[in-house]
């Protein structure tokens, strides 16, 4: 027992002893050097290659050097400026815009329908309506609504207005729309207005926040600026306003037919900031585009109704305005980038292969020319040039 005891405590000692000893070692891979054009060319061509995806696709195109945030917080406020003279009357930004003050969706009328004098009562439904025409009672089912009709069918068969041929009578807001609107001309001047669009952006992570307008700390002296300044993308960059023609202009839209049909534009704001860059360089950049239905489509454009009630001898009527114009949807994107520090586990670069005790033990060198053939006692060995063998000197194979 005592003996296989002292094995084992034996056995610990030199664990023990060698794994102390070979702690101090330094180990690292020995290389060889082929000395051959074609593996040379091939091995090169693959080292322009890795070398050209970093530098260009890595480092050039995604900056992968980076740290970066593409989700920041954004808060928009618009405001439409302006005055026109239409008709015999002054539009202020109460009548053309909605809303009058607005945040990242803002509207302006440039055409009106005017359906006068309604009110609550039974009249001809409009003959476009499925079912609407009919030559007796017997082809209006009463309390039928059609979808797409403007009331409830009261069962009689009535004479289309002033009109020779009949349609079923409906109880709704009368005249209907179709029959009696009016049609004023489109608000040309609308092509001036200005669209005031604030935009503030901030980025958590990095503890940035960038506002579209431009700096000024004198506050009446930003006034007089916000007020005469129209966006430049060149020269006035931090403008925040914008005119209506300019934004149709942008967006490929002809001002004429938009206030024709109206229409959907959307204002994208884009902020791309490199925060190892001069902070001038953290700017938004503006494009435009048509967001609705083509304008070559039936139901291409924007538009929507609104009423106003009045009372007349105790009945409530109501003006009805179907009202086109411009929508413009304020959508923001943004990122922002900053250099992070570059950490290697490994580095495998020799910065001093030229040393040469280090590189005669380091790597061998295998050249293509063959050398004498060596005679040994038990085969052929051709020996290719080697500098640094791994046979030891002086023993015999």
């Amino acid at each position: 027992m005592s003996e296989a005891f002292h094995t084992v405590i034996m056995g610990l000692r030199d664990f023990f002893k060698d794994y102390f000893q070979g702690f101090w070692d330094y180990e690292t891979p020995k290389m060889m050097v082929v000395k051959n054009k074609t593996l040379g060319v091939i091995y090169r061509g693959v080292q322009f290659l890795v070398i050209t995806y970093f530098i260009w696709y890595v480092f050039i195109s995604q900056k992968a050097y980076q740290e970066s945030e593409t989700h920041p917080e954004s808060s928009v406020y618009t405001c439409m400026k302006g005055s026109a003279v239409h008709g015999d009357d002054i539009l202020d930004t109460v009548e053309y815009a909605r809303p009058s003050e607005g945040g990242d969706v803002i509207s302006t009328l440039l055409r009106r329908e005017f359906t006068h004098n309604q009110k609550q009562g039974t009249c001809a439904e409009h003959f476009h309506v499925a079912n609407a025409n009919c030559t007796t009672d017997l082809d209006c089912v009463e309390g039928e609504a059609d979808f797409d009709g403007h009331g409830k069918r009261t069962g009689r068969c009535v004479q289309y207005y002033n009109h020779t041929f009949k349609t079923c009578e409906i109880q709704t807001w009368c005249p209907i729309e179709e029959f009696a609107a009016e049609r004023e001309p489109p608000l040309v001047e609308a092509i001036n207005f200005t669209v005031f669009i604030r935009n503030s952006i901030h980025f958590p992570k990095f503890k940035v926040l960038r506002v579209n307008a431009k700096h000024v700390s004198d506050g009446p002296k930003k006034h007089r600026y916000l007020k005469k300044c129209h966006y430049h993308e060149e020269s006035d960059p931090y403008c925040p306003n914008f005119r209506l023609g300019y934004i149709a202009h942008q967006a490929r839209e002809n001002f004429s037919e938009l206030c024709r049909t109206g229409g959907v534009i959307g204002v994208f704001i884009n902020w791309d900031c490199n925060l190892d860059l001069d902070p001038s360089h953290c700017k938004p950049m503006y494009s435009f585009r048509r967001l609705d239905l083509r304008k070559d489509l039936t139901d291409s454009g924007y538009h929507y109704r609104f009423a106003k009630y009045y009372s007349n001898n105790g009945v409530e009527y109501r003006t009805l305005i179907k009202a086109y114009g411009i929508r413009l949807d304020i959508i923001v994107h943004g990122q922002v980038r900053c250099s992070s520090s570059v950490h290697s586990d490994s580095y495998d670069l020799c910065w001093d292969c030229k040393n040469e005790v280090y590189s005669e033990r380091k790597f061998d060198e295998v050249i293509k020319e063959p050398t004498e053939t060596i005679r040994t006692e038990l085969s052929y060995i051709s020996s290719y040039g080697s500098n640094h063998s791994d046979l030891s000197d002086g023993v015999p194979l």
